[in-house]
């Protein structure tokens, strides 16, 4: 039986929690307030006294209570849960949380954009952060990675001109959370080895139906050791029970203004009505001695392993099942960094990654003030901790003893070491014999074989999109010779593509463009060294790139819209709302009105939206149950005939039942009767199966003709 160390760290931060209810307002120095309404004067009507300490502690605290953001990542949302191991993975690692089956280790996770502001929608078109803080027995293990495989760049030095070139144009501030703007394509078409991550971005990857629905990558190659010392590489996965699920642009443009907040909405109702998101950590292992076998760089930051190469093997499962407490406590002061390992884990040579290990502490201690950072409560680990470190702003940590360093005999040589045997970290014994270089491997210049891979791994409707984002981003730019030049990396990509987009924008491929092709050279470089081989098919496709690779036919938390007016049919919608709810799908009653609205039966029911309050676009499904008089006052709402073209138009699936009819064929779904996912007077089983496919794409080409 395992042994229950799930709750260890909610335990621990119990020490930290305040609960006001039924308790007396102090000020910070615990003194009862008696009135924190009016400050204290010179009379009703005259001046405000210096000497008002509850004033000034109140408006102090106030002005101060804002931190910096963080400069990437700053929208996030997160949720507390636990990591529990399948098997032994000892063949590879001595990490305790990878070897011990018996464990249930606390986890916090977090999911962000990364190129807005923390104030930012959630449903901007971005790379999402997908960070997990493992709270081991042997210390805290951060896995920072992303919901895509790869990253932008290759070395960390080019990291501050990314986000340079993606964040708001400097002169003006615009724009907020896109990277469809000048400066970030300048950028990308004269540093090639941004195309892979950049097809991602291109891709549905980049606009997820839910943050519950999508995977994470640890991007990097790491290290595992075993108790033997020997290392193998390792890329670590993050696989979605519930599929991998995306919406369309139009959708994402859409729900902007709908609900900013859609994401962290999402995650948070789901945990809190007990439909707890769940993923299975998966790995794929590489011998050391098979590192260069590869038609790729494992060092490449840019570049992933095809499943097929090498499988991933799925060894263990996080749950994430509590909600924070408090947003600002947790959520916004959780301090992750890739740096934070355990013995049986180690880096690689990857220069992103080795840059990383600097950064994330340096920018800690610029957000969080002091490098006691590790003392907030959500960055504080399980285990307990001993070392020299001391003092410092805002230090919580009371140390007794009059020595602080090592050796010393006054203190009977404490805080003493751990051998090796005893869990002490030791790096891996690798063997570095180079030269003191500043320059890039050339094994790491094919920037057109894995976006190719990518392409053509998707299926006809990921293609379209794929095709439509390019052509919307490079829309939005204003010069033409960064377009040109987007066009001939494109073609390298792949030439259908590339003439997609061309055609989109009413321009030509070109033929050649200012070399080098590679400008993110040193001065000295030739442009010849570093300049992008050409593209070499090496596999045709990786079926695990397409998004369909990951479904899931379970319906739970899916959100399905019951429009309904007075006088719905109560039969109809007993019916569906129970077939469905037995599945743990959400059901709203969106109807005419607010407040209840009377079934056929003369029941009230509570409504959960009027149609005037919400939009199409916030559900997975839509139901029309009949009912005469219910019918009729929806087709008296022009907004309810545009809530079933749009949910037509975005491919969803949709349900009708007796009169209901007659309002679907007053919308474009009288086009679309013998749709898939367009179900007539069919069983709610029909309907549930047509849910689960996500959307039918078939509908797409078709449904573009809707003006929704």
């Amino acid at each position: 039986m395992k042994e229950d160390k799930g709750n260890a760290k909610k335990k621990d931060m119990q020490q930290n929690i305040s609960d006001h209810e039924g308790k007396t307002m102090t000020t910070n120095q615990g003194v009862k307030v008696n009135d924190t309404n009016n400050s204290l004067k010179a009379g009703e009507r005259g001046a405000t006294l210096l000497e008002d300490f509850i004033l000034r502690e109140k408006i102090t605290h106030f002005d101060h209570e804002r931190i910096p953001e963080r400069i990437v990542h700053a929208r996030g949302s997160a949720a507390h849960g636990f990591f529990e191991l399948y098997e032994s993975q000892e063949k590879y690692t001595k990490a305790g949380i990878f070897t011990d089956t018996n464990r249930k280790t606390p986890v916090f996770t977090r999911f962000s954009t990364v190129a807005g502001s923390k104030g930012s929608a959630d449903m901007a078109r971005d790379v999402r952060g997908f960070a997990v803080k493992f709270y081991t027995e042997e210390g805290i293990f951060d896995l920072v990675g992303n919901n895509m495989p790869i990253f932008f760049i290759q070395d960390a030095m080019k990291f501050p001109d990314l986000i340079h070139s993606v964040k708001p144009e400097p002169h003006r501030e615009i724009p907020q959370a896109a990277s469809a703007h000048d400066t970030f394509y300048d950028f990308v078409s004269r540093t090639p080895e941004t195309l892979h991550n950049h097809i991602w971005v291109m891709s549905d990857r980049a606009i997820p139906r839910s943050l519950r629905m999508m995977e994470g990558f640890g991007i990097h190659t790491f290290r595992l050791i075993n108790k033997e010392g020997k290392s193998h590489f390792v890329k670590f996965h993050w696989k979605p029970l519930l599929g991998v699920n995306s919406v369309t642009w139009d959708e994402a443009v859409k729900l902007h203004g709908a609900d900013a907040d859609f994401h962290r909405r999402d995650l948070w109702d789901a945990i809190d009505s007990g439909q707890f998101p769940e993923w299975e950590l998966g790995i794929q292992v590489v011998p050391e001695e098979d590192e260069h076998k590869f038609d790729f760089d494992l060092l490449d930051p840019t570049k992933l392993i095809p499943e097929e190469i090498v499988p991933v093997q799925r060894i263990g499962k996080m749950t994430l099942n509590r909600n924070p407490d408090n947003f600002f406590a947790e959520t916004e002061q959780v301090a992750f960094h890739p740096g934070h390992i355990v013995p049986g884990i180690d880096f690689s040579n990857d220069p992103l990654l080795q840059g990383r290990l600097f950064s994330y502490t340096d920018t800690q201690l610029s957000r969080l003030g002091s490098p006691n950072f590790h003392e907030i409560p959500i960055n504080r680990p399980v285990n307990p901790t001993h070392n020299n470190q001391r003092d410092g702003h805002m230090r919580m940590t009371v140390n007794k003893g009059n020595t602080a360093y090592f050796p010393n005999s006054m203190s009977g040589g404490c805080p003493h070491l751990a051998k090796m045997a005893e869990g002490g970290f030791t790096s891996y014994e690798e063997r570095i014999d180079a030269n003191k270089v500043r320059a890039r491997s050339e094994s790491f210049s094919d920037h057109f074989s894995q976006p190719g891979i990518f392409y053509r791994s998707l299926k006809d409707w990921e293609k379209n999109h794929v095709a439509e984002a390019y052509s919307f981003e490079l829309g939005k730019c204003t010069q033409d010779h960064i377009k040109e030049r987007m066009l001939w990396l494109i073609n390298k990509i792949d030439k259908d593509l590339a003439n997609k987009v061309a055609d989109n924008l009413g321009m030509k491929v070109p033929s050649n463009i200012e070399k080098p092709v590679n400008q993110a050279i040193g001065a000295d470089d030739d442009g010849k060294k570093n300049e992008p081989t050409e593209r070499k098919d090496y596999i045709d496709k990786s079926e695990a790139l397409s998004q369909t690779h990951l479904m899931a036919e379970s319906i739970a938390t899916r959100k399905i819209a019951f429009l309904v007016g007075d006088g719905f049919d109560a039969e109809n919608v007993g019916n569906m709302k129970k077939a469905l709810e037995k599945k743990n799908a959400v059901v709203n009653l969106v109807a005419t009105h607010g407040g209840k609205v009377e079934c056929s039966e003369g029941d009230m029911h509570k409504v959960d939206a009027a149609l005037m309050t919400t939009e199409s676009v916030a559900f997975d499904a839509i139901y029309i149950p009949g009912g005469s008089k219910s019918v009729k006052a929806l087709q008296e709402i022009a907004k309810a005939k545009k809530f079933i073209n749009e949910a037509l138009k975005h491919c969803k699936a949709i349900a009708v039942d007796a009169e209901g009819e007659e309002l679907f064929d007053e919308t474009f779904g009288k086009d679309f009767k013998d749709d898939a996912a367009v179900c007539i007077n069919k069983k709610p089983a029909d309907f549930i199966k047509a849910i689960g496919m996500h959307r039918n794409w078939d509908r797409e080409e078709k449904a573009k003709m809707i003006p929704a």
